[in-house]
C-alpha cells in the first residue's frame, strides 16, 4: 500500500509540493470545464486545513516552440482562487528567484500554482524527459511531495519521479487513493459477473487492455470503432470505416480464444461522411460509407448482456459522440449500467469520462477515472512510475 497524505502526521508550516493534473480546456483565456480543478480540490484543502503551504505543479498541453508560450495556467489559478474561495498564488515562472522569494513570502494555508511544468520542455526536454537537475532544483523548494494527479503518472516526468526521488518524504493524495481503491479491486478482486466495454478507435491502443480485461471478466463487449478491425477478420464489410489490417489476425486469434466471452458490436449507424448528418443502419458498412456508431441491434445485446452485472467497466465510446446524430448507442448503453441495481460501474478513460460528464450522468456512476492512457496502462496491469516512485506505508 502506497503511503497517502493522511499517513503523514504533521503538515503544519511544512512546504507542500503537489504535483496536480490541471490540464484542463481553456478557450480565449478562460476555462472551459473545471472537473479536474475540482477533482483536486480535497487534497489541496487537506493541506491548508492542516496548516500547511501548498504549491502545487502541473502541466497544461505539449509545448514545442516559444509559440506555444500562450498555454499558461493563469486562468486555472483564477477558477482556483474562486473555488477555494481564497487568493491563489501565481508565479509565472518555473524556476528562478520570483518563484523562491513567493515560496519564501509564504504563510500556512496559503496556496500558490507554478506555471506549467511543458514550458522546461523548451529547455531541451527537462519536464518529459525527467531532467535529474530540474527534479532536484524543484524537490528543493519544499519538505514534502504529494502526487495526485493520477492522469499523468504513466509518465516519468521531472514534476512526478523527478520531485520524488528527491525529496525525503512523499505519498499520494486522495484523488490517486481513490483511483487505486477502485482500479485495482476491479483487477485483484471483482464482484461479480464482472462486464468491461471497449469503444475508441483503435485496437493497437487496447490490445493488452483487451487481453488483460479478457483473463479477468466475464464478459468483454467491443463496440465502434474498434470493432471494424473484428469485422474484417470476420469476412463482414466496413466500407471506409476506421480499421487496422495489421491486427486483422490477432482479431481473429482472440474471437478463436474467447468465443463465449467476447460479445461484438453486430449492426452499425453509417454515414457517406465523418460529418454530424442523418445516418443510415446495417449488420455490414457498405462500400464507401463509415461506420460512425453502434446500431439497435447491438444496443439489445448489450443490454441483455449487462443484466446481472455486479462489476462494469467501460473504456471508450461507442460512437462519435461529439455529433448529436451518432451518441445515441453510447448514450442509450451509458443510461443502461446507471439503472444496474447494485453494480460497481466505473468509467476509465479521458473520451469516456468527457461523455459521461456531457450526458449529465457523471453522478450515477460509481467511479470515473480521471486518468485516461494511466487508467489504461493500470488496467493492463503495468506499474505506473509516478505512482511506483512513492513511498509504501
Amino acid at each position: 500500500m502506497k503511503k497517502t497524505i493522511s499517513d503523514i502526521q504533521n503538515l503544519e508550516g511544512k512546504k507542500v509540493l503537489l504535483r496536480n493534473d490541471f490540464n484542463v480546456p481553456i478557450v480565449d483565456g478562460k476555462v472551459v470545464s473545471d472537473v479536474r480543478i475540482r477533482a483536486a480540490l480535497p487534497t489541496i484543502k487537506h493541506v491548508i486545513e492542516n496548516k500547511g503551504k501548498v504549491i502545487i505543479f502541473s502541466h497544461l498541453g505539449r509545448i514545442k516552440t516559444e509559440n506555444d508560450k500562450s498555454k499558461t495556467l493563469k486562468p486555472v489559478a483564477d477558477v482556483l482562487s474562486q473555488l477555494l474561495n481564497q487568493p491563489v498564488v501565481f508565479v509565472l515562472t518555473t524556476r528562478g528567484e520570483d518563484l523562491e522569494k513567493a515560496i519564501d513570502a509564504m504563510d500556512n494555508g496559503d496556496v500558490l500554482l507554478v506555471e506549467n511544468t511543458r514550458f522546461e520542455d523548451l529547455n531541451d526536454n527537462a519536464e518529459s524527459k525527467n531532467s535529474e537537475e530540474l527534479g532536484k532544483y524543484w524537490a528543493s523548494l519544499g519538505d514534502v511531495f504529494i502526487n495526485d494527479a493520477f492522469g499523468t503518472s504513466h509518465r516519468s516526468h521531472a514534476s512526478n519521479v523527478g520531485i520524488a526521488s528527491n525529496i525525503e518524504e512523499t505519498a499520494v493524495g486522495f484523488l490517486i487513493k481513490k483511483e487505486l481503491e477502485f482500479l485495482g479491486s476491479v483487477l485483484d478482486n471483482p464482484e461479480r459477473p464482472m462486464v468491461a466495454l471497449l469503444g475508441g478507435a483503435k485496437v493497437s491502443d487496447k490490445i493488452e487492455v483487451i487481453k488483460s480485461l479478457l483473463e479477468k471478466a466475464d464478459k468483454v463487449i467491443i463496440g465502434t470503432a474498434m470493432v471494424y478491425t473484428f469485422d474484417l477478420a470476420r469476412g463482414k464489410s466496413i466500407g471506409n470505416s476506421l480499421a487496422e489490417f495489421d491486427k486483422v489476425s490477432l482479431a481473429k486469434e482472440l474471437m478463436e480464444k474467447y468465443p463465449d466471452k467476447l460479445i461484438l458490436a453486430e449492426d452499425s449507424v453509417y454515414s457517406p461522411e465523418y460529418k454530424d448528418i442523418e445516418g443510415a443502419i446495417g449488420n455490414e458498412v457498405p462500400e464507401g460509407m463509415i461506420g460512425m456508431d453502434v446500431g439497435p441491434k447491438t444496443i439489445a445485446t448489450v443490454k441483455e448482456a449487462l443484466k446481472g452485472a455486479k462489476t462494469v467497466i467501460w473504456n471508450g465510446p461507442f460512437g462519435v459522440t461529439e455529433f448529436e446524430h451518432f451518441k445515441n448507442g453510447s448514450e442509450e448503453i451509458a443510461n443502461a449500467i446507471v439503472e444496474i441495481p447494485g453494480a460497481t460501474t466505473i468509467v476509465g478513460g479521458g473520451d469516456s469520462a468527457a461523455m459521461v460528464w456531457k450526458l449529465g450522468l457523471q453522478d450515477k456512476f460509481t467511479h470515473i477515472s480521471t486518468g485516461g492512457g494511466a487508467s489504461m496502462e493500470f488496467l493492463e496491469g503495468k506499474e505506473l512510475p509516478g505512482i511506483a516512485i512513492i513511498k509504501n506505508k
